[in-house]
C-alpha cells in the first residue's frame, strides 16, 4: 500500500519549486496530474542535452506524474479544469502574482467549486506585504532570505549555496503544509489555502544564523574563526565554520585536487584522542596537553594552529584514508563528495539515491532517489511523462468523458495551442 494512494493532485506548477513538492508526493503514492498548457512546462526545453527530448531539468523533477495538456484560454479548457478541480484533493500553483486570478480562478472561486480541496501556492515573497509583486528566482530568494549574507569568506563576495534552498527548499516546506491541510480537511470536510513564500523558506533554513544574530547583542561568538564583538549587528561570513558551536573546517588532503578535502569537526570530547594521534606526526608529541590548545577556550582562541596542524597531518593521506584514521577516534568527519563521487558511491547506490531510469525520448538516465524512506510503503521511481502523454487517459479515467465528448473538446481546441493565422 502506498502512503498517499487515493489522493489526487492537480499540479499546475512549473520549473523547480512546485514540481519538487509534487514529485515527492507522487513518490509517496499520490496520483499527480501535471496540468500543462499546450506548450508544456518551460523546463522541458531548457538546458536540453538530447535533441528533441525533454531536458534533465524537467525529467528529474517530474517523475511518477501523469501529463495532461489543456488550453485555459478556451471555454472548453476552463471547463476541463473545473471538472478536474471537483475530482482532486489538492491543487497546486506557482504562477506569478495574479495569473490564476486573471483566468477567473481565485482561491475563493476554487473553494466554492470544491469546498474540500486544499490549494497550495508558492510565491517569491508571499501574497501580502510590500514585496509581494516582486519577481523571485532561486538566487534572489537566497539573497533576500539571509543565506547569501552569511555564506562565503569575510572579505569576499557573498555566495549562493550549491543546494537549491530557495526552490527545492520551498517545495519541501509546501509538501509539509499540504499534508497537514489534507489531514485537517479529512477531519472537517473543509479545505484551505496553503502558501509558502520562497523568502520565508530560506529564512527558516537560516535559523541558526538568526540565533547568532541575537547572541551578538550580548557578546562575541567564540566559536567563530573570524573576529566578532558585542553589538556587531550583522552575523559575519565565516567560511566553513560550524553553526553548532564546535570547531569545524575542511582539511586539504593529497593529491590536493579541487575536491580532495575532508570536513572535520573537532569536538571537545574527542580532542585528546585526536591530538594523541596526530601530534607525533606533526612534531608536537604532547599536543593534547599543549597549553595553546589544551582547553576548548584555548582551541577557539588558537584555532588557526589547530587547522595548520591538521592540514600538515593530512598532507600524507587521501580524504578517504584520513576518514579511515579519524572514524575509529569518533571524530565526526566526511569527505567533500563531488557529483562524480556521489554518482559512483556504493553507499548512495545501496540506499537507492542514484536511480537509473529509461525514457522514450532520451534513453537511459539517472535521477536522485527518494530521500524519505517509508518502511511499509517504499517509493518506486518511475520516469517523467512526455507532454500530454496521459491526456485521454485522464479524461476517461478521472473525468469519465466518453469518446464523443473528447473528440468534441479536441475540435474546440481545448487541449492544443491556437492555430496560427496567416498574416
Amino acid at each position: 500500500m502506498e502512503a498517499l494512494k487515493g489522493v489526487k493532485i492537480l499540479d499546475m506548477t512549473h520549473v523547480q519549486a512546485g514540481p519538487t513538492c509534487s514529485q515527492l508526493l507522487a513518490w509517496m503514492g499520490a496520483d499527480v496530474i501535471k496540468f500543462e498548457n499546450p506548450q508544456g512546462d518551460a523546463t522541458r526545453g531548457q538546458l536540453r542535452d538530447v535533441p528533441n527530448a525533454d531536458s534533465l531539468y524537467f525529467t528529474m523533477l517530474n517523475c511518477n506524474k501523469r501529463s495532461i495538456t489543456v488550453n485555459m484560454k478556451t471555454a472548453e479548457g476552463k471547463q476541463v479544469f473545473v471538472d478536474l478541480l471537483k475530482k482532486c484533493d489538492i491543487v497546486m500553483e506557482n504562477f506569478g502574482p495574479g495569473v490564476l486570478d486573471r483566468f477567473g480562478f481565485t482561491w475563493e472561486k476554487i473553494h466554492e467549486i470544491n469546498p474540500r480541496i486544499v490549494m497550495g501556492s508558492i510565491k517569491g515573497f508571499g501574497s501580502t506585504g510590500p514585496y509581494s509583486d516582486f519577481k523571485a528566482y532561486e538566487n534572489v530568494a537566497q539573497a533576500m532570505g539571509g543565506a547569501m549574507s552569511t555564506t562565503g569568506v569575510p572579505d569576499g563576495a557573498p555566495f549562493v549555496t550549491g543546494a537549491q534552498i530557495g526552490d527545492t527548499g520551498t517545495g519541501l516546506h509546501l509538501a509539509i503544509g499540504l499534508l497537514a491541510a489534507l489531514h485537517q480537511a479529512a477531519r472537517t470536510g473543509e479545505g484551505q489555502y496553503v502558501e509558502v513564500a520562497m523568502m520565508d523558506g530560506v529564512m527558516n533554513l537560516c535559523r541558526v544564523k538568526f540565533r547568532d544574530h541575537q547572541r551578538l547583542q550580548r557578546g562575541a561568538l567564540s566559536e567563530y574563526s573570524v573576529p566578532t564583538y558585542q553589538g556587531m549587528g550583522d552575523v559575519p561570513r565565516a567560511g566553513n565554520d560550524s553553526g553548532g558551536g564546535q570547531l569545524c573546517n575542511a582539511i586539504h588532503c593529497k593529491p590536493h585536487g579541487a575536491n580532495d578535502w575532508l570536513y572535520v569537526v573537532v569536538q571537545e570530547a574527542v580532542w585528546t584522542a585526536l591530538a594523541n594521534r596526530i601530534g607525533p606526526d606533526v612534531g608536537v608529541p604532547d599536543l593534547a596537553n599543549d597549553p595553546r590548545v589544551a582547553t576548548i577556550a584555548e582551541r577557539r582562541k588558537n584555532q588557526n594552529l589547530v587547522w595548520t596542524l591538521l592540514n600538515k597531518f593530512a598532507e600524507k593521506h587521501t580524504k578517504r584514508e584520513l576518514m579511515a584514521i579519524l572514524n575509529p577516534l569518533d571524530v565526526p568527519c566526511g569527505p567533500i563528495m563531488s557529483t562524480q563521487d556521489l554518482a559512483n558511491d556504493e553507499h548512495v547506490k545501496g540506499r537507492d539515491m542514484w536511480v537509473e531510469l529509461d525514457h522514450p525520448q532520451r534513453g537511459k538516465w539517472f535521477n536522485v532517489g527518494m530521500p524519505i524512506k517509508l518502511s511499509a510503503s517504499p517509493a518506486v521511481i518511475k520516469r517523467s511523462p512526455t507532454l500530454g502523454e496521459h491526456t485521454e487517459e485522464i479524461l476517461k479515467e478521472v473525468l469519465g468523458y466518453d469518446a464523443g465528448t473528447i473528440d468534441k473538446l479536441k475540435g474546440a481546441g481545448a487541449f492544443s495551442a491556437p492555430k496560427k493565422v496567416a498574416a
